[in-house]
């Protein structure tokens, strides 16, 4: 059975969601994450912008998918746009809708895009869910591509602008589970996690973008968080409990007052695990 493109471009009903402080104060301490407005609930932390929207993209994605595909997904990219802060305290919200199908050989890529709005219909954010469907050939591609952010090899020429070595903690994947509300079992029980092919529990992706977040926020944000404009990774690389990540940062463009950076990051082994990272902050 092949992907129903006929359903592309569909929005879901908007979800209400209630931005808490205690929640994103929750999640900040679930990364790591060391900005002191995430720590104190002041604004949210900028992958915490999934979580509003998380169960309209599933719904979005899904109403295009053959229900014998679901399981056999993998989260390929995320890809957020930062237009107005999530602020503790406020109302916002989302919806979501499956704007492409692209059938490859090994399997095909559904796009997603996602909205986030206050209660004045205000955008506040919005970002591109990316899914690859392993082993899934069947039908034709429709439709809309997601947003270029690939990491020229010209870029990585010149010394990097900051390297920052972060380390994950072997409950890290408890801890986002709760804070996120992703309880998928690849993160948290280690029997599961192995039956699919896996080492073991292995760390939720958008746990590591949370990371490399503040990373850059961090080393070249002045740890002013409403500088960022846009995040995006491609998933490249489980990262486990207990490992040490390194993200290296080179600058890769400045216009209109936004400076971009590229980035990529990799395990102790040197293997890639974030690839195609591009970040972009108000100068």
């Amino acid at each position: 059975m092949g992907f129903a493109t006929e359903k592309l471009g569909q929005w879901t009903a908007e979800r209400e969601f209630k931005v808490e402080a205690e929640r994103t104060k929750a999640y900040a301490a679930a990364t790591n994450d060391p900005i002191p407005a995430h720590t104190a609930g002041d604004v949210a932390p900028p992958v915490f912008a999934v979580v509003p929207v998380w169960d309209a993209l599933v719904e979005a994605m899904a109403g295009v998918v053959p229900e014998e595909a679901l399981f056999s997904v993998v989260h390929g990219e995320q890809d957020i746009y930062y237009r107005k802060p999530l602020v503790p305290g406020s109302l916002v919200r989302s919806r979501a809708a499956a704007l492409g199908v692209h059938v490859k050989p090994s399997g095909t890529t559904v796009v997603t895009k996602a909205e986030t709005r206050d209660e004045t219909g205000d955008l506040l954010v919005e970002q591109y869910f990316v899914a690859f469907f392993r082993g899934f050939s069947d039908g034709d591609s429709a439709g809309e591509q997601a947003p270029d952010h690939r990491l020229s090899d010209a870029t990585k020429t010149a010394e990097p602008v900051a390297t920052v070595t972060q380390q994950l903690d072997t409950d890290q994947t408890f801890r986002y589970a709760e804070a996120s509300g992703d309880n998928m079992p690849m993160h948290l029980d280690a029997d599961f996690a192995k039956s699919v092919g896996l080492p073991g529990i292995i760390i939720h992706g958008l746990c590591t973008m949370a990371f490399t977040s503040w990373a850059v926020v961090h080393s070249l944000g002045g740890d002013d968080p409403s500088r960022l404009r846009r995040l995006a990774v491609r998933f490249s690389k489980p990262v486990l409990p207990g490992q040490e990540i390194t993200t290296n940062i080179w600058k890769s463009g400045e216009s209109d007052g936004v400076v971009t950076y590229a980035f990529e990051t990799t395990n102790p082994d040197g293997d890639l695990v974030i690839k195609d990272g591009l970040a972009e902050l108000a100068s």
